[in-house]
């Protein structure tokens, strides 16, 4: 036990009822949403004045309080609102940000450099890479990845001097937060922007690939039970976590105080007593499964890749609650404030002014009031002064002791008394909350956002003139490298990871880029969606391998590979792949300073946001099946059990549309595709009239014939074609989406 260090309990709060019961209950820190920019768009979240209360009303008693700015960014919303926006509370002594958006990140750091910056799970940090590479632009606070095992943890806190906060207690998310797009593509609303519409917790059934239906245990195959991790406390606190999070901006105020308080008392138990003697009362755990649950518990991720036994299979209803209990809860956290306990002497001698000092956690304060009079009839006793001075009201305040010391025919009005008293304890709450004030950053200029933004802008990426036009494809199967090496358009190809899972892995992967090379194109490797300990130790392994290849290049989707080739294979150019999303130009220009050779366009922007964006450096998909959810979690083994080889499934919703489903069996990764491809490639020429260059192809599950399709419809777009054989936006034997091309997202 020699690794755990007091830690912090970090509770959730959609209300400021809720943000008041929770540190009743023992919370240490407290995260929560204001008007915009919160992860949880639907939570109450706090009004400016609220917000304002619970930054001091935390502060005066010893607490935390974390803001989340945790969604994506449009470049209007950035520039115009974001610095307005936190700007009061950073002056009031906001603790710290919690944030997703890249260039976000970055401008909390230039703008306001007082201020701690924790990085999103959303973010999906998943390893000591991505923790280092955040830990170097100023981040104080990594909240890993749902999916991390203790090992995996453990590692990040051995390897990288940065606090870790990880989920203890509440929902999980089928995918790794962040890399969803499944509410997005459905039905517009993203959770990246704080909207998801939780199409997981739905119905599906599953089919395999040649559309023969799979029986299951049950038709809610993609919605997890909640976590509970409260047998396990003491695994994960030696791990070297430093927050425990509890999950539910979005739950009541009875659910919150009621876990927050079960934790409490366990923690305290497991640091006073030690872990050899933790154990958990049959009454705390009865009490956590009676707050709601969601067809029981699990105890997540910490002890296990995935399994059948983390999904509910039945309709994920909570469990209805203990009335008895909520009412319970209710008398002892709900409506009702703490009060810090203060010393106070009060002096009261004829002639001279009243005096009241006041003392708490090494502040004193000393208030003056009216002159005392002589008592012409009945004199103040000692007993009326008391009542009236420790009358601290809806003050922080209760006085535990109070000295009096007066001559005994003195005088004083009780309204004398009352402005005495109020003055003091409102110099008192003034002096506490002193240190936590900051004034604007002296280092910010009148215009210094805008004047940054634009140098920046003149620095990165290739002039306009004289970009050549790219027109890259991806594959994700081997037998589709021929197909598309046959186009001579084609100019880049990326060899998805997925393509080499055998022993001999190596050798096709050297023969395939050498295939590349004799057409006369680029090659680039595209790096796992998620790089965990095992990946990261796997490609350190073989990094001399990748450097010697002849690859032109990586194709990243995470921090952590951003690092690790930065780090392991320098020199190396690489791309980065949308999921590392660019919303707003400070994120494009936060990756640029990372230098890679392009930037991939997120998929969420429609076109009037994408004509604002800076794509001179970037690349956009054009065509291809989107991938809806990246998961840890398999399909086929929770259905039918584990093949180690990887197969292609069909998830079908309630309206018949059918999702693609692939398991990557070497990195146990499981990712859902939209039911139909994405096709903006009749949109070519609008695209570069808005900057771009470079173009994507993205090949999934697509057969010789199927690619041989859609290149001809690229043909016909581009005036090398046979117009008259199918339409630019569609074709005889698919179906196709725009995407968000002209929706977008909220």
């Amino acid at each position: 036990m020699d690794r755990i260090k007091k830690p912090e309990l970090l509770a959730p709060a959609g209300s400021y009822e809720t943000f008041l019961a929770v540190l009743n209950a023992g919370a240490d820190a407290v995260y929560l949403g204001g008007g915009f920019f919160g992860a949880r768009a639907y939570a109450g979240n706090l009004t400016d004045e609220e917000l304002f209360r619970a930054i001091d009303y935390a502060h005066i008693h010893g607490r935390k309080l974390y803001l989340t700015v945790n969604t994506l960014c449009k470049e209007q919303e950035l520039e115009e609102r974001l610095l307005k926006f936190l700007e009061p509370y950073y002056r009031q002594g906001l603790d710290a940000v919690i944030v997703q958006d890249y260039g976000v990140l970055r401008l909390i750091r230039q703008e306001f450099p007082g201020l701690l910056v924790h990085a999103s799970t959303q973010m999906s940090i998943a390893g000591r890479y991505g923790a280092e590479l955040l830990k170097e632009l100023g981040v104080s606070r990594i909240v890993t990845a749902r999916e991390l095992s203790y090992s995996e943890i453990r590692d990040i806190a051995d390897h990288v001097e940065i606090e870790i906060e990880s989920f203890i207690h509440g929902a999980l998310c089928y995918c790794y937060s962040g890399q969803c797009l499944l509410s997005s593509m459905l039905g517009g609303r993203s959770g990246n922007r704080g909207r998801c519409a939780q199409p997981c917790r739905l119905p599906y059934e599953v089919y395999s690939s040649k559309r023969g239906k799979i029986k299951t245990d049950g038709s809610f195959l993609l919605s997890p039970k909640d976590l509970c991790t409260i047998e396990n406390l003491p695994k994960v606190l030696a791990c070297g976590v430093t927050s425990l999070k509890i999950e539910g901006r979005m739950k009541q105020a009875e659910y919150a105080a009621g876990v927050v308080s079960v934790y409490r008392r366990c923690l305290d138990t497991c640091l006073e007593n030690g872990q050899n003697t933790y154990k958990v009362l049959e009454q705390d755990k009865k009490k956590l499964y009676d707050f709601g649950n969601r067809s029981g518990f699990t105890d997540g991720y910490y002890g296990r890749k995935n399994g059948k036994s983390m999904i509910t299979f039945q309709k994920p209803g909570h469990t209805a609650g203990n009335e008895a209990l909520w009412k319970e809860i209710r008398a002892a956290y709900i409506g009702t404030e703490l009060k810090e306990k203060i010393n106070g002497k009060l002096i009261l001698n004829k002639g001279f002014p009243a005096v009241l000092e006041l003392y708490f956690n090494n502040i004193a304060v000393t208030a003056q009031g009216d002159l005392v009079q002589k008592a012409e009839k009945q004199p103040l006793t000692e007993e009326k002064a008391a009542e009236n001075i420790k009358k601290t009201g809806n003050t922080p305040f209760v006085f535990e002791k109070l000295d009096i010391l007066m001559e005994k025919d003195v005088f004083l009005p009780v309204g004398a008394l009352n402005r005495l008293r109020r003055d003091a304890l409102c110099m008192m709450s003034e002096q506490a909350l002193a240190s936590y004030r900051r004034t604007e950053p002296e280092t910010r200029s009148e215009n210094g956002v805008r004047e940054e933004k634009e140098d920046e802008s003149k620095s990165g990426g290739t002039e306009k003139s004289g970009r050549k036009e790219i027109l890259a494809a991806s594959i994700e199967e081997r037998d589709q490298l021929l197909a598309v090496l046959s186009y001579p358009e084609i100019t880049d190809i990326y060899l998805d990871c997925l393509c080499y899972g055998g022993k001999d892995w190596k050798e096709a992967l050297k023969a395939d880029i050498a295939r590349i090379k004799a057409a006369k194109k680029r090659a680039y490797y595209i790096l796992p969606a998620v790089f965990r300990k095992k990946t990261a130790e796997t490609y350190e392994k073989e990094a001399p391998f990748f450097s010697a290849s002849g690859l032109d290049g990586m194709v990243v989707k995470s921090y952590d590979a951003i690092w690790f080739v930065k780090k392991r294979l320098t020199g190396m150019e690489f791309l980065i792949d949308q999921s590392l999303y660019s919303y707003n130009n400070r994120a494009v220009f936060a990756f640029l300073k990372e230098q890679p050779l392009r930037i991939t366009a997120p998929f969420e922007l429609n076109r009037k946001e994408l004509e604002v964006r800076r794509n001179e450096e970037s690349e956009i998909v054009i065509y291809g099946r989107l991938p809806l959810m990246t998961s840890a979690q398999c399909v086929l083994a929770n259905t039918e059990g584990c093949k180690k080889k990887s197969e292609l499934l069909y998830l079908k919703d309630r309206y018949g549309k059918q999702f693609p489903v692939k398991n990557n069996c070497v990195e146990c990764i499981n990712t859902i595709y939209n039911s139909v491809p994405l096709n903006l490639i009749s949109r070519k020429e609008e695209l570069k009239r808005i900057g771009f260059s470079a173009f994507r192809l993205s090949f999934t599950i697509e057969k010789k014939e199927q690619i041989a399709e859609i290149m001809q419809i690229y043909r016909n777009v581009s005036g090398h074609g046979k117009t008259n054989l199918m339409s630019s936006e569609g074709c005889q034997r698919q179906e196709f989406t725009s995407g968000h091309y002209k929706r977008g997202v909220e």
